[in-house]
């Protein structure tokens, strides 16, 4: 490849030292991605016969590549850490060329950020000229003398070779480092074993720095006091997040800082006199496993769950144990909704037994890692207002899309289409916040049906699939026309610009309105209200009621409501001595109990209550049949099955 026609070589060379006209000088040559050569191990090889002439050490000086050119000024066709080699072709008689011609050929190389001259003997020339050695070595560039026996294309690749074993030589020291600083974080003491590995590695000192730059655990050879000063300024440096890598040179040790990942405020600092290739790998692998160590596992909430965990089991209760279940609360929140919590029984959509990932995946997506895998269900535990989409104002991910409200409109909230409240209850809201198409429920408040894009209210009793039927529209009185405004009255005031949107009101926990935990796509979940923690088993069984009648109604999320009912006049002990004696003739039949339970919150629907308890319908049939010769009543008439609601609901 011929390379383009050079500029006319300066008549007059700089002083050894000066700077060079024209000579775009960069301000650090850019390093490329191969791992660089010592010259000392060029000179090595017996078989290039290379010899070093002029300039510093050869272990100082390292190669980055190899180009050849004859060009009499070779700066613009350089990158900076070549070993540029030439045959002299430029200056075929070393007699003849202009006086500092030699010098400013060297100094161009210099200012290119060329790492060594290599002088080629023969053809053209016998000896390197005297010349161009003392302008190599006044201006401090490694000049080698290429033997005739050695072509440039052997030098060239004897540098590939060089490059390709220390390639080689630096992924073995960064595997060997993985596998140690691996073992290291599985001891007892994984955080100090780490640190003692990694300074071994990298022959200096590491500390990792807690919040505000406070050292919590170091290893390795402690340095001077102002490099440790050093360590710690750049540790605050990358926790205060303006970076999350810093590196400085104090008193001739290297220092660098990694913020790790865990956002509570932790750094990795290390300090070596001198940089390896692959230490900044091998340093962010420890930090990597450092970050792991010092995450929410190991940390407060961690721990939290531990102690609560060992409470349990020496006797303690859940209104003592859940504040410590409780994730440490972002930066401005001051905890959960009043201490309250949901339950959820979830379960996978088309697996009978999820893996432990999807489970997991499920806890991350709902906020919660207080999760119980048992058979086909899952259980989770959630703080309310804590996890991601609960809590008090939530707006609902995808609101199903319909014409505005207005009045004498009736529309469907998205949190809840068709919330139930009942047997026998399909509630939706009105403009003025009312309810629209309430068929009254007997006793108080059942179960809620939650939200999803993909819901479907399940078939009716005895209807085989189809299209479906659409509701019959709501009559509407007939309307006269609007009256015209009173011109004494004036304009109608709008809404002031500058306010800004109405903010949406407060949502008590848990009421009916907390919006709690949203669907999760592939999974059917049945969440109870938001209780305290000493009402815990009995929201167990809410959520196992609400994923009972989501299964047998097909949709993705079923909510228990505990909203205020008629049967909250009625005392507590009244209540409960009423239902005990209008249910004695089934105490001792659960399973008859269960079944009549789901049939009546299910409207009576036979393959619905099959489904909720995956029996077979006729078994149903015969289940209520059951029911109803034992309490010697008749379950088709609405007063009996209200009367029995009600005492199922106080058991």
């Amino acid at each position: 490849m011929r390379e383009a026609t050079p500029p006319n070589p300066l008549p007059d060379g700089p002083a050894p030292g000066a700077a060079v006209p024209g000579a775009c000088v960069p301000a650090a040559p850019p390093v490329p991605p191969t791992p660089p050569v010592p010259l000392a191990a060029l000179l090595a090889r017996e078989d290039l016969g290379l010899r070093q002439l002029t300039g510093p050490p050869a272990t100082d000086v390292t190669v980055h590549w190899v180009h050849t050119s004859e060009m009499a000024d070779p700066l613009p066709y350089l990158l900076g850490g070549e070993l540029l080699l030439t045959a002299g072709v430029h200056a075929p008689e070393a007699a003849a060329v202009p006086d500092g011609y030699f010098d400013d050929y060297a100094a161009r190389i210099v200012a290119a950020g060329g790492a060594a001259l290599g002088f080629g003997l023969a053809p053209v020339h016998d000896t390197v000229p005297e010349a161009l050695r003392a302008a190599c070595e006044a201006r401090g560039l490694a000049l080698v003398e290429v033997p005739p026996r050695t072509t440039f294309s052997a030098v060239a690749r004897a540098v590939w070779q060089l490059m390709a074993q220390a390639r080689l030589a630096e992924l073995r020291r960064v595997s060997e480092a993985q596998r140690g600083l691996a073992a290291a974080a599985a001891r007892p003491d994984p955080v100090p074993a780490v640190l003692r590995r990694l300074a071994a590695r990298l022959d200096g000192w590491a500390v990792l720095h807690g919040p505000g730059g406070t050292p919590v655990a170091s290893a390795g050879r402690e340095p001077a006091a102002p490099v440790r000063r050093g360590l710690a300024d750049l540790a605050r440096h990358v926790t205060g997040r303006a970076s999350a890598t810093a590196s400085d040179t104090v008193a001739g040790a290297r220092l660098a800082a990694y913020a790790l990942g865990t956002g509570r405020g932790f750094a990795l600092a290390i300090a070596a006199e001198r940089r390896e290739p692959g230490d900044q790998t091998i340093t962010s692998l420890a930090a990597v496993l450092l970050s792991l160590l010092t995450g929410e596992h190991h940390s407060r909430s961690g721990a939290g769950r531990s102690s609560a965990l060992v409470r349990l089991l020496l006797g303690a209760g859940p209104e003592e144990v859940a504040p410590l279940l409780l994730p440490e609360p972002a930066e401005g929140a001051d905890g959960t909704a009043g201490g309250r919590w949901y339950v959820v029984h979830a379960r996978a959509d088309g697996r009978a037994v999820p893996d432990a990932t999807t489970v997991a995946a499920l806890g991350t997506a709902l906020g919660s890692p207080l999760i119980d895998r048992a058979d086909d269900v899952v259980r989770l535990l959630i703080p309310a207002g804590a996890a991601p989409g609960t809590g008090p104002g939530t707006v609902p991910a995808s609101p199903e899309p319909g014409p505005p409200a207005g009045p004498g409109r009736a529309t469907r909230t998205a949190p809840d289409p068709g919330a139930e409240t009942g047997p026998g209850t399909h509630e939706g809201t009105g403009a003025g916040g009312g309810t629209a198409g309430t068929g009254a429920a007997p006793g108080e408040g059942g179960d809620a049906v939650g939200t999803g894009t993909a819901c479907r209210r399940g078939p009716a009793e005895g209807a085989g699939p189809g299209p479906r039927i659409p509701p019959e529209p709501i009559p509407r009185p007939a309307r006269g026309p609007r009256p015209a405004p009173d011109p004494a009255r004036g304009p109608r005031p709008g809404p002031d610009p500058a306010r800004g949107p109405r903010p949406p009101e407060p949502r008590a926990p848990g009421t009916g309105t907390d919006t709690g935990p949203r669907p999760q796509p592939g999974w059917t979940l049945g969440v109870s209200a938001a209780v305290t923690p000493d009402e815990w088993p009995a929201a167990d069984a809410q959520a196992a009621r609400a994923l009972a009648r989501a299964r047998a109604t097909r949709v993705p999320l079923v909510r228990h409501g505990a909203r205020p009912a008629l049967a909250d006049l009625v005392p507590d002990g009244d209540a409960d001595a009423h239902a005990r004696a209008l249910l004695a003739p089934l105490a001792g039949a659960p399973a008859l109990t269960e079944t009549l339970r789901t049939w009546l919150s299910l409207h009576g629907s036979w393959e619905g209550t099959a489904v909720a308890l995956s029996v077979h319908r006729n078994t149903v049939r015969q289940r209520i049949a059951r029911c109803a010769a034992l309490l010697d009543a008749d379950l088709d008439d609405p007063d009996v099955r209200m009367e029995l609601w009600f005492a199922l609901r106080r058991r």
